[in-house]
């Protein structure tokens, strides 16, 4: 049987060395946790080095008499921290874990007692150990320790979805079958060391798969900060470049996308006679009556400080029905600061410019916006030498 044990006590070394190992290798985790996995480990290390010890000890008649005794005081030690170290990597700090230093602390004060003056565990005629009478002390901090993990990995869990909570939980109780089979079972089987590390090494994966998940959902959030136009909510100059970029990369335009280049007129003038706060409103509310006109399907990009260009895929005859709800939103508009906004707006059909790139595509529908402006300041008896819009 001591050299099954032996066994079961090098293969869970060997696992614990190369857990440290993928730990070191793993360069997304940040410093202080890698330090807390080594922690864990090297305190299970420890328990199932003095387990070992303790079972080696058991009924050595050659061996000095404080040497069983001893074995198991570190065993006792140091098995209810392993514990602690996982709710170490949790990082929570609240009354539960302040309870739990505490009695990993006074169970420390009570094995060193204990020790001395022979309550915990002492040698009998036959170098066996048996249970002293502080011995259901010992149990009771376990029990206490099992139950303040369980609850604090409940309340860690309530930080993740369901499917990240399940799988912290099968882990915590994949560990705490170890400690039961320890426990209860009559032949007394090392199972609790076992299992702290093969839970250890379950934590480890799901750890390393739930730090992906959180760094897919930090790239998916930075990327929709950056595609999004602060001021306005619509889509940032980036998201353009990027649609033109796919667009020709997909290949022929199809026939039915059209282009719109929309262009705030006198906002400028609103900025220096007003101010740029007035300016931005209206930069708002162009954006909003853009969003209105064409819906929900639409891409609607702020190019430049007043400039919109809009992907929408539609025919021919639709384009006359949005500009005009283009114009009928733009008219009913009025903000705080100014009284409204009025747009340029100039298009472009794939189909009407064949062989074109989307940039292209854009430019002809730039040269129609610069065309409409025109007229509007025509209309308006103003020369745009002079605005400066």
């Amino acid at each position: 049987m001591t050299a099954y044990y032996t066994a079961i006590t090098v293969l869970c070394l060997m696992s614990l060395c190369t857990l440290s190992v993928l730990v070191w290798e793993n360069n997304r985790m940040e410093s202080a946790d890698k330090r807390l996995l080594y922690l864990t480990y090297a305190l299970i290390a420890l328990s199932t080095l003095a387990e070992w010890l303790g079972g080696w000890c058991d009924g050595r008649a050659d061996l000095p008499a404080w040497a069983l005794p001893a074995a198991k005081c570190v065993d006792y030690i140091v098995k209810p921290m392993a514990g602690g170290a996982l709710v170490a990597q949790m990082r929570l700090r609240n009354r539960w874990r302040g309870a739990l230093m505490g009695i990993l602390a006074a169970n420390v004060v009570v094995q060193v007692v204990a020790l001395l003056k022979g309550w915990m565990v002492v040698a009998n005629a036959g170098s066996h150990y048996e249970h002293g009478i502080l011995y259901p002390a010992y149990l009771t901090a376990c029990i206490a320790v099992v139950v303040l993990v369980t609850v604090e990995a409940i309340l860690y869990g309530r930080a993740f979805s369901r499917q990240n909570r399940l799988s912290l939980a099968v882990v915590m109780l994949f560990v705490l079958a170890g400690i039961a089979m320890q426990a209860l079972l009559p032949m007394r089987p090392k199972a609790v060391c076992v299992a702290m590390t093969m839970g250890a090494s379950l934590m480890y994966i799901r750890s390393v798969e739930f730090s992906s998940l959180m760094m897919d959902e930090r790239l998916a959030a930075q990327r929709e900060q950056i595609d999004t136009d602060p001021l306005t909510g619509v889509l940032s100059r980036h998201a353009y470049t990027q649609e033109l970029a796919a667009l020709d990369a997909a290949g022929p335009l199809p026939e039915d996308l059209v282009v719109f280049v929309a262009d705030i007129n006198g906002l400028k003038w609103t900025n220096d006679s007003i101010g740029h706060e007035a300016g931005d409103e209206m930069i708002i509310g162009a954006a909003r009556c853009l969003e209105a006109a064409f819906g929900s399907a639409s891409r609607i990009y702020r190019t430049g400080g007043d400039e919109f260009v809009v992907m929408h895929n539609m025919s021919r005859d639709e384009i006359g029905r949005v500009r005009k709800r283009v114009k009928q939103e733009t008219q009913g508009w009025t903000g705080s600061l100014v009284q409204g906004v009025t747009l340029s707006c100039g298009h472009a059909l794939a189909a009407d410019c064949t062989n074109m790139t989307a940039e292209a595509l854009v430019r002809e529908a730039d040269l129609a916006m610069y065309d409409a402006k025109a007229a509007y300041y025509q209309s308006a008896g103003r020369d745009r030498r002079h605005r400066q819009a």
